[in-house]
């Protein structure tokens, strides 16, 4: 297998589960294309730690990590299997890295995992595993721990960041549905930067982007963006997944980093 894409998802709320939207089926026609992977790894803001924690275990649970959202989305099962050799090569990566990563036998999917995947592979049908987002982590740190990854993606894993390309909870519950300026123009920004590879623009979106404090007043939703570019190959194909910009204020868009070559 040649070297597999890394991919940025934008996995909004939790409703995108039921809510498909744009993204939803520009996801599932990736899925499509790609090769077989033999796993998928996702880092996702819904798993912090101090230390890199990876999840071993062989059938993770679908864990519904969130509050007052409709009770169909509490029935929803994602019953993949897990990748527990796939994850002690990540381990061993992220050791011999510097990282001091511990494992994880009990932690199943949160919802920033399994939300996506049910778009991009709905049969449940390709092994996942998790590994967690340090919580002090910058993003020189992001953009190492997918350096750090990077191997997997030559031996079979699909190397999945899930985050939010905006990402501002108080706008989002105030239920403005009009698209919010700033959310357009910093999504744009962001485009721009990954269509022409300036990785160091890109490095420094949080400090350079327009609105970016307010897209993202916290960081950790922006944070697995950084982790899928520095995961990638330094010479490589880009695309975009169209997913527009949901309840006013929740860009979608996401990335793939590499060639997609269907199998």
């Amino acid at each position: 297998m040649n070297r597999l894409p890394t991919v940025f998802i934008s996995h909004g709320a939790p409703t995108f589960a039921l809510e498909p939207g744009r993204a939803g089926p520009a996801l599932a026609a990736l899925g499509r294309a790609l090769p077989r992977p033999r796993a998928v790894l996702v880092v996702s803001p819904h798993w912090m730690s101090t230390v890199p924690l990876v999840g071993t275990a062989s059938r993770p649970e679908t864990v519904h990590d969130f509050g007052g959202f409709p009770a169909a989305l509490y029935r929803l099962q994602y019953p993949v299997s897990g990748a527990p050799a796939e994850a002690q090569r990540a381990f061993d990566l992220l050791a011999a890295a510097g990282w001091s990563p511990r494992s994880d036998a009990q932690r199943g999917l949160d919802h920033g995992a399994w939300v996506p995947l049910m778009h991009l592979y709905p049969e449940a049908d390709v092994p996942v595993f998790q590994v967690s987002l340090p919580a002090r982590l910058d993003s020189a740190g992001a953009w190492a721990l997918g350096q750090a990854l990077a191997p997997l993606a030559d031996e079979g894993v699909l190397i999945v960041g899930s985050g939010s390309l905006t990402h501002n909870l108080y706008e989002f519950r105030a239920g403005d549905p009009r698209e919010a300026a700033y959310a357009r123009e910093f999504s744009d920004w962001v485009r721009e930067a990954v269509l022409q590879r300036d990785d160091e623009r890109l490095l420094h979106t949080l400090s350079r982007a327009p609105h970016a404090q307010r897209a993202h007043p916290t960081t950790e939703h922006f944070l697995p963006l950084l982790v899928a570019a520095g995961a990638a190959a330094p010479q490589r194909a880009v695309s975009v997944i169209e997913g527009g910009i949901e309840h006013g204020v929740l860009a979608m868009d996401g990335y793939v980093f590499g060639a997609v070559e269907s199998a």
